[in-house]
């Protein structure tokens, strides 16, 4: 497979419901972080900041995920996302069922925030 060129080919190459679903997603971490830009980061849609990617975001056969970039922030808000499945760097979304817009939120702002401290450094 390879690479797609933009956020937008990345999603018109989605199945509907998964599309629906990303959409949504991009939308709460545009949101949460105005400033960012997207980009194509390991084959799937990420969006930077303060020069370092903040998160990504994937459809597949049979759900959708959200990458936080590490466990630690997944593990802050495990009692939000109780009910959804978590693994090694990712949570992991039904179409049909989003992922809350607070947790995006928090996420999205606690990477915005590692992102400026480590590009002060």
């Amino acid at each position: 497979m390879t690479a797609p060129a933009s956020v937008e080919a990345y999603l018109a190459a989605c199945p509907e419901d998964a599309r629906a679903a990303l959409e949504h997603l991009r939308a709460m971490i545009l949101a949460a972080a105005p400033e960012a830009t997207e980009t194509i980061s390991y084959q799937m849609p990420a969006f930077r900041a303060h020069g370092r990617i903040l998160v990504w975001m994937g459809a597949f056969r049979d759900h959708c995920s959200l990458f936080p970039g590490g466990m630690a922030l997944i593990e802050a808000h495990q009692d939000e996302l109780a009910g959804y499945r978590v693994a090694k760097g990712t949570i992991q979304f039904r179409p049909d069922r989003p992922l809350p817009a607070s947790v995006v939120e928090a996420i999205v702002k606690a990477r915005l925030a590692e992102n400026a401290a480590r590009s002060r450094r």
